[in-house]
């Protein structure tokens, strides 16, 4: 069986690279820290969360976690131009 890596963030960085090319190094940087640390601020709160609320609480706040993806429908078209 073949493992599979599932994530995306290999080609969030590569992205990022692609908008501002000659600065691989600094865009990778940039991505690994806001990355992780945002994951790390994310898990601190859930966990404070859980503290607090308890652990089922949190797992029923997370399940609705995907729904703030349907709200990108009303984000703005940025192929089409003004005017």
């Amino acid at each position: 069986m073949e493992w599979k890596e599932q994530s995306a963030f290999a080609a969030l960085v590569v992205y990022a690279q692609e908008m501002v090319p000659g600065r691989v190094g600094l865009v990778s940087g940039l991505m690994f820290g806001l990355m992780f640390g945002i994951g790390g601020i994310g898990a601190a709160g859930l966990g404070g969360l859980a503290d607090a609320r308890g652990i089922v609480w949190v797992y029923q706040l997370c399940a609705f976690l995907p729904l703030l993806g349907l709200v990108t429908v009303f984000l703005p078209d940025m192929r089409r131009r003004p005017g």
